[in-house]
């Protein structure tokens, strides 16, 4: 992979090198630990001075991408699975763009009660029946990720779909609607008999939850979503800047 900075952008150096690692380490022959270039070729090669290749560096070692030792190198850290808040994006785009390939392990669709939640959400009478999907996901070594979706009864989706096309794909491709805005909840709590038997962990073992109320172009609701991740396999990141 060529790696070229342009500087005639406008973007700065540090930004333009984290993109261009980022691409790097998503290909299939870092996945497995291989030691970066050393920083006096990769900073030649970028040309780019080694102080402006260590800002770039230090913000994946920070995410957790990375991981950096005394004597040896810089190379990849492929535990977790990180996401941030800054570009919301659907689970299969975040694990494409991670270069991260996900196996489905169950998935189920069909008519249900709506949860009290939502029904608040969609603003609709408790009782009312709503489409259900359950899936469960993971990496070829084992699940991660346990995901519960209700559906606004007012789009007609139906068990003939297929789901194994990205979500938000299937709204836009096939009914028009585009999910445009997510407000999302992160928690912890333990694993409870059913998540921890769909995670392959132990009962009470901690977990994240992050529930997800989506929004369509037009701000009407569209989905509920709760993901229960493995705590060993998910870090969420948040970048905060302050108005200078």
């Amino acid at each position: 992979m060529i790696l070229e900075i342009n500087h005639e952008s406008h973007t700065p150096l540090h930004k333009q090198a984290e993109t261009l690692i980022r691409e790097l380490i998503n290909k299939p022959e870092y996945k497995n630990g291989k030691l970066l270039p050393n920083e006096v070729e990769l900073s030649e090669q970028l040309k780019i001075s080694r102080n402006t290749l260590r800002q770039a560096i230090n913000t994946l070692v920070m995410e957790g991408l990375l991981v950096r030792k005394k004597g040896v190198g810089t190379r990849v850290e492929n535990k977790r699975i990180f996401t941030g808040a800054s570009n919301w994006l659907s689970f299969s785009e975040e694990m494409r763009i991670l270069g991260i390939e996900i196996h489905n392990f169950e998935l189920q669709i069909f008519r249900h009660e709506v949860s009290p939640e939502a029904a608040a959400f969609f603003n609709i009478k408790q009782g009312t029946k709503v489409m259900r999907l359950e899936r469960l996901r993971g990496k070829k070594e084992h699940p991660f990720v346990y995901f519960t979706s209700e559906f606004n009864p007012a789009i007609p989706l139906s068990a003939s779909e297929n789901y194994n096309r990205p979500l938000y794909e299937i709204l836009e491709s096939d009914y028009g609607i585009v999910a445009q805005t997510s407000k999302e909840e992160i928690s912890a709590a333990a694993a409870d008999n059913f998540i921890a038997s769909k995670l392959e962990i132990k009962h009470g073992v901690p977990i994240l939850v992050r529930k997800r109320y989506v929004f369509d172009i037009y701000n009407n609701p569209i989905e509920y979503n709760v993901g229960c991740y493995r705590a060993d396999s998910f870090t969420y990141t948040i970048e905060s800047k302050r108005n200078v």
